[in-house]
């Protein structure tokens, strides 16, 4: 495989991830939280209480870390330039002028 074609098959995921930032963190939440609780399941000598807290620890710091990534992923978009002017066409910085 050259190298075009490995951009080319994880573009399609890199744009969706991109533009549905809240939507992949909270499907990596669901999917660890769920990882998280067959795998403590799967553990006996263990009450059930204990194994929800784990899980959601597991979870939490999984969300922690997406949510770190979604900020890399959104620093790297804007300093790429690519969406650079997606934020400020929205606002009319002109309106906000200091009045004297």
């Amino acid at each position: 495989m050259t190298e075009s074609n490995k951009k080319s098959i994880f573009e399609p995921a890199r744009e969706w991830i991109s533009e549905n930032k809240l939507r992949a963190v909270g499907c990596l939440w669901l999917s660890g939280i769920t990882g998280s609780v067959a795998y403590n399941w799967s553990k006996p000598n263990m009450k059930t209480s204990v194994r929800l807290i784990h899980a959601r620890l597991h979870a939490q710091a999984l969300t922690l870390a997406a949510l770190a990534g979604a900020a890399v992923v959104e620093y790297y978009d804007h300093k790429t330039s690519k969406n650079a002017e997606r934020y400020p066409r929205f606002i009319n910085m002109n309106s906000y002028a200091q009045k004297k």
